[in-house]
């Protein structure tokens, strides 16, 4: 597997909206450092004990974007060009990783991650927390949905709150990326799941992820759904979403659950425009700039 690293260098003001571009444009991880760490202009990011912390980032930042393929990275920096935050930006270079660095960098990227105080996301290579009582065993692959992501945090955070609910939901997890929210409706009793995406190559890593926590799901390209669900997800982005509303709301059983994430704060009232027809979205959960939103048919 043939990592490729794509490195840009930008102003400070705009390291978090580059990120969250990058995030949205498939990269696999984003990692921010000081572009000119080892030389004299460089700076100390949190400060120096008893100084006031500086700002909340480098002067020149070198933001680092971690791709499945070189031709998604290059897609990317087509895509970041036409934008107008991106005038003061510039790509320093994109290189193939090799294998065993993409290997470290993971390992030491994913942490186990808390969803609840007793329900955590668990690389293999990491032991569980002693407080676990429920864990998803997941390794970084190429799909998204590793739970570090705000989105799918809130998603598993939602499915943990209404775990009463889950025994005998009929669930469809529409863009399961990696299954992990399909996995979560699992280990929280469902047992009638359907999880669908248009990448293959998400398909496969839904399917190897559900063996390796010994879940039973189906998965399948998007004509896998089939009827009506008591919970339907879809963790993706604000504009599949806005096109999906009919699909995903016929969808949705009578008293079953919508739940949308994907959603920046600013696109909240352009989403409940979108769904009127069908259902009343309201937010439900946010976090760190991203929204959860939700609703319930009847």
């Amino acid at each position: 597997m043939s990592m490729h690293e794509l490195s840009l260098a930008c102003p400070q003001e705009q390291v978090e909206l580059l990120s969250d571009a990058l995030e949205a444009l498939d990269a696999l991880s984003v990692s921010v450092e000081d572009a000119d760490a080892h030389t004299d202009a460089e700076q100390a990011l949190f400060g120096e004990p008893g100084m006031p912390a500086p700002r909340n980032a480098w002067q020149r930042s070198r933001v680092l974007a971690l791709f499945a393929t070189q031709a998604l990275a290059q897609d990317a920096v087509e895509l970041l060009g036409v934008q107008d935050f991106f005038s003061h930006c510039e790509v320093v270079g994109l290189a193939p990783l090799a294998e065993q660095d993409w290997v470290r960098l993971t390992q030491s990227q994913f942490a186990p991650v808390p969803i609840t105080p007793d329900f955590w996301i668990v690389p293999t290579w990491h032991e569980p927390p002693a407080e676990a009582r429920q864990v998803i065993r997941l390794d970084p692959g190429l799909a998204f949905g590793t739970g570090t992501h705000p989105t799918t945090r809130m998603c598993l955070r939602w499915i943990a709150a209404h775990a009463s609910e889950m025994g005998p939901a009929r669930v469809l997890d529409y863009g399961c990326g990696s299954g992990i929210l399909a996995i979560g409706a699992a280990k929280f009793g469902a047992r009638d799941i359907d999880a669908v995406d248009i990448d293959p190559a998400a398909v496969e890593s839904t399917r190897y992820n559900a063996d390796a926590n010994g879940v039973q799901l189906r998965t399948g390209l998007p004509d896998g759904a089939s009827g009506v669900y008591n919970v339907v997800l879809a963790n993706i982005l604000a504009t599949p979403l806005r096109v999906l509303a009919p699909l995903l709301c016929a969808h949705v059983a009578d008293a079953g659950h919508l739940v949308l994430a994907g959603i920046l704060d600013r696109q909240v009232a352009e989403l409940q425009e979108a769904y009127a027809s069908w259902l009343a979205l309201s937010v439900a959960d946010s976090e760190d700039g991203w929204v959860l939103m939700t609703a319930r048919r009847g």
